[in-house]
């Protein structure tokens, strides 16, 4: 027998600047009931992204539409399904799409696919095996081009997509620089990831220590940060130096442009003079490479040629509160909350 009732996260309020706990609502909604053509599906698994921040906003032109106010917070999830009515679908199968903030809902079956549970933990669906290890793979092996030999500079070097940047590039036979917040996410990248080096954003001196870190300039840099760490990469850049732009994470609780020098002229300068290749690349442009990019990361897991870590809270609950420490920096790797439990009754 169903539960009567359905726990969901709302967006209660856009937020103005960084993220608060009043800007989400816990509620209890009726159950969903599926349509001929879903399936109702039990979360067992959410993934936190920075890019959800951009969702909860609503006036800045994004690719993706933003959350309503009153919506449920959206994200993408791994379930299980409890009631189909698709014959692709039974009771019991694991599934993949994107049902949001909520214990259950009812999803369209075409928007799902479904997970080989012995595979690898139904979470690694999340990260490593799913939208950031893609990301990851896609755009350094795409804007990014690593030659061996080359250096990679990876901002975030311990979250979800970065981590694995690394370690994809010491593969490619690269010299690999992470920045990291704190001495104790640069030892994980460097004991744990592989890096070579890894630098502290939070410490003094980091432009400086980032030119020591690099003595033969940098070559590639993915970017997920903006702000200080893009200006301490910028006088490093080799000639044909590639920027894949990821992310952006120092801007997204920003309401206005920030105050002080306009570095414009001095940005533009290096792009010309050092004929710089600077490309943002959106994952769902390369969701047609997924097969390709699951059977190279697979064999890099099997072989342990990759290391993933991930970062899980349990609880729904506990989403708002982890969402606000995600976009200070204080996870690390993969940060994903725990909704529910396989195969328990519902």
């Amino acid at each position: 027998m169903s539960p009567a009732v359905n726990r969901q996260i709302l967006l209660a309020s856009r937020p103005h600047g960084e993220p608060v706990p009043e800007n989400f609502q816990l509620v209890e909604s009726p159950m969903p009931v599926p349509v001929p053509g879903q399936v109702l599906v039990k979360t067992l698994y959410l993934s936190l992204d920075p890019y959800q921040r951009g969702r909860m906003s609503g006036s800045e032109k994004s690719y993706v539409p933003p959350i309503p106010v009153g919506g449920v917070m959206q994200a993408e999830t791994v379930g299980e399904v409890v009631e189909s009515t698709d014959p692709r679908f039974a009771v019991g199968d694991a599934v993949i799409g994107y049902a949001g903030w909520q214990e259950f809902a009812a999803v369209p079956a075409g928007a799902l696919r479904k997970l080989d549970p012995s595979a690898a933990p139904l979470s690694w669906n999340l990260g490593v095996l799913g939208m950031p290890g893609l990301t990851a793979w896609v755009g350094l092996l795409d804007p990014g081009a690593p030659k061996p030999g080359e250096t990679v500079v990876v901002g975030a070097a311990t979250g979800a997509v970065g981590a694995i940047v690394g370690q994809i590039a010491k593969i490619h036979g690269c010299r690999v620089v992470g920045i990291a917040g704190g001495a104790a996410k640069c030892a994980i990248a460097r004991e744990e990831f592989g890096f070579d080096e890894c630098v502290d954003h939070k410490a003094p001196g980091l432009a400086e220590n980032l030119r020591a870190a690099c003595p033969n300039g940098v070559d590639v840099y993915f970017e997920n940060v903006g702000g200080e760490l893009f200006r301490a990469v910028l006088p490093l850049f080799n000639l044909h130096a590639r920027i894949p732009v990821c992310g952006l994470i120092a801007h997204y609780n920003e309401t206005a442009l920030p105050e002080g020098p306009d570095f414009t002229p001095a940005v533009m300068r290096e792009i010309l003079v050092k004929r710089l290749r600077v490309q943002g690349f959106l994952v769902m442009d390369s969701f047609p490479k997924y097969p390709e990019f699951i059977g190279q990361m697979a064999g890099w897991l099997r072989e342990g040629r990759v290391k993933y870590r991930e970062d899980v809270t349990p609880g729904l609950e506990n989403a708002p509160a982890e969402m606000i420490g995600l976009l200070k920096g204080k996870n690390v790797g993969k940060k994903v909350i725990q909704v529910g439990t396989q195969g328990a009754a519902i």
